[in-house]
């Protein structure tokens, strides 16, 4: 009978061995699952949050070409001005920005001298800034001979890359970061001031950042200064913006120039999508605008604190839909004194 007994316990302890070990796998597996589950939820969620974002950003890009497409001498029409609206929808804001691209510096037809003006505006020394100035000329010219300061093909191997100057437009601003002499962190502080697009010598004043009408060399601070108060006093009071006298290489808007429009959409908890497009308008009712430039996401990150205090300064316009649907449809736009 002890032997019986002992027999038995010790297959009892097996068992209880072999039960704990299956609880054990059992609960593993279980807590593999919740956490796969829960892994997918968070995508799941991200992705809808991300699908939200961007449609909304859209539906703000199509209001603002539908703004654009209205003549111009319309009452109430959002002007591309470098002023911006904020559209709220539920809990998620939605900024919405346009600017012709005369508002820029065009490094393919800009004066030399305003390149080198806004080279020193963003903190070069005037004699580095005369190099790289050379140096861009020599990359958007069609001949291969050297500039005084400049780079062409030897210069390019010297410092070490594996290209030549293009000898032909930018293509992009991007393509500028290849230009030797450019570093990352310069190019970071001209991105938002500089485009492509233009294809003017020189720049409006009336929608222009501050930091490019600092490109002029023939002005101070306080000048700038006291014309920025006239600008935006003029705008909020609905008058026409008044001229920068010292600005002697005006060029200034017209349905011809491309036009900038960014979206933003913004969620409570900090997260948000960006479209940047750049749009060109026709007076073909059969393809009414064109993009001449479509950006999203991360890339465009960077610029936005560094707009938003220029973008501050002016005074707030519009947004909107090629649609034709009124915003109301979308969500309500937030601006002051005025609901469109």
């Amino acid at each position: 009978m002890s032997a019986t007994r002992s027999n038995f316990l010790k297959h009892g302890g097996v068992a209880m061995i072999i039960i704990l070990w299956v609880i054990t796998l059992l609960s593993v597996i279980a807590i593999s699952f919740v956490h796969t589950m829960r892994t997918d939820v968070n995508v799941v969620a991200n992705s809808l949050a991300r699908v939200k974002a961007e449609t909304l950003a859209d539906a703000a890009l199509e209001r603002a070409i539908f703004e654009l497409a209205k003549p111009q001498n319309t009452p109430d029409r959002w002007n591309a001005d470098g002023s911006s609206r904020e559209w709220l929808y539920r809990d998620i804001t939605v900024t919405i920005t346009m600017q012709d691209e005369v508002g820029r510096i065009d490094i393919n037809t800009a004066r030399e001298e305003l390149l080198r003006g806004l080279l020193i505006s963003q903190g070069m020394v005037e004699e580095d800034a005369l190099k790289l100035v050379d140096a861009i000329a020599d990359w958007r010219d069609a001949d291969s001979q050297k500039r005084l300061r400049g780079a062409e093909a030897s210069d390019y191997i010297a410092a070490g890359l594996n290209y030549p100057p293009a000898n032909a437009p930018f293509q992009s601003i991007e393509e500028l970061k290849l230009v030797v002499g450019m570093t990352p962190e310069l190019f970071g502080r001209l991105q938002p001031h500089i485009t492509v697009f233009s294809r003017q010598p020189g720049f409006n004043e009336q929608i222009a950042q501050r930091a490019v009408i600092r490109a002029l060399t023939n002005v101070n601070d306080e000048q700038i200064d006291e014309y920025i108060s006239r600008r935006d006093l003029a705008r909020a009071s609905k008058l026409p913006i008044p001229n920068f006298a010292q600005n002697t290489s005006r060029s200034l808007s017209t349905n011809n120039i491309p036009t900038r429009i960014r979206s933003d959409a913004l969620f409570p908890d900090g997260s948000r999508f960006v479209r940047e497009v750049v749009v060109r308008r026709y007076t073909d009712p059969k393809r009414p605008y064109a993009y001449l430039s479509w950006k999203e996401g991360r890339d465009l990150l960077a610029n936005i604190n560094e707009d938003a205090n220029a973008i501050s300064q002016a005074a707030n316009a519009t947004t909107g839909n090629n649609s034709g649907n009124d915003a109301s449809t979308l969500g309500k736009l937030v601006a002051p004194n005025k609901t469109p």
